[in-house]
């Protein structure tokens, strides 16, 4: 299964490193999205998209870069790493899966997990969550890429 996670990752790496243990599961590369090439993407079979979370959304870079993406078809999955937790009426990632399911893709879950924040109002206390993602979030990060490798359906 050819697979491409495209992730933003820009303050503390913490999304690259679920990224990167989803990657291992999947056999994805793991790019930027200034780095994903559009004829790559539409021959993926699986497509992963994940930022960490700014003020309650995924980062701009990477929701303007799924909304320049031509309409297409094929299985996605969205993930995200954040210093508050979601909270369930509303998670971080829904916005992206419906951007996404406008395009004409098959959003087959979402993942998220907390990680280090030194957001400004955490930075006087040096941050929040600073042991994460930990060993365990890593781990659960790995199994839902498993799900998705087995075809399990959407996992969440």
């Amino acid at each position: 299964m050819r697979t491409v996670i495209v992730c933003a990752s820009v303050s503390h790496g913490n999304t690259r490193r679920v990224a990167d243990s989803m990657a291992e599961v999947l056999g994805a590369e793991v790019v930027a999205p200034e780095q994903a090439d559009l004829a790559e993407l539409a021959g993926a079979d699986l497509v992963g998209f994940g930022s960490g979370v700014f003020h309650g959304r995924l980062h701009p870079r990477l929701t303007e870069f799924v909304r320049a993406l031509p309409a297409g078809r094929g299985r996605a999955f969205v993930f995200a790493t954040s210093g508050l937790p979601e909270i369930a009426p509303a998670p971080f990632t829904r916005p992206l899966v419906r951007l996404l399911q406008g395009k004409g893709f098959e959003v087959d879950g979402s993942f998220s997990c907390r990680a280090f924040d030194t957001w400004t109002p955490f930075k006087l206390v040096g941050g929040i969550n600073k042991q994460r993602p930990n060993a365990g979030d890593l781990a659960a990060a790995r199994t839902f890429a498993e799900g998705l490798r087995d075809g399990r359906g959407p996992v969440s």
